[in-house]
């Protein structure tokens, strides 16, 4: 399993537009194969400010995630609302492993 974490920065007057384009697109992501879990997060204390929690099957399933078309739609979609990058971390599962 891998696990990324996307943190995402929002222009307070796109957050709606962003909570629906991305509730949008993680719908659609959870029926992909090869993800595990999906998830939106959004900061309690600032709400411009997200997390997108993604656990993939294999390594190579982000790229696969990455040709669908909901998620080009969604990038293409939010690319403006940004206040600044994405920024991400790759995480692999220590325990459980799910193999177990």
């Amino acid at each position: 399993m891998l696990t990324i974490n996307v943190y995402v920065h929002v222009k307070a007057e796109y957050v709606d537009a962003f909570r629906e384009a991305t509730i949008e697109n993680v719908r659609h992501s959870r029926e992909e194969p090869g993800i595990a879990s999906f998830y939106l997060l959004q900061q309690e204390d600032d709400p411009t400010r997200f997390l997108l929690v993604e656990v993939y099957r294999t390594p190579e399933d982000p790229a696969r995630h990455k040709e669908t078309p909901h998620y080009q739609k969604w990038a293409e979609a939010v690319a403006s609302m940004m206040a600044e990058p994405r920024a991400k971390g790759k995480y692999i599962s220590v325990y459980p492993t799910f193999e177990e």
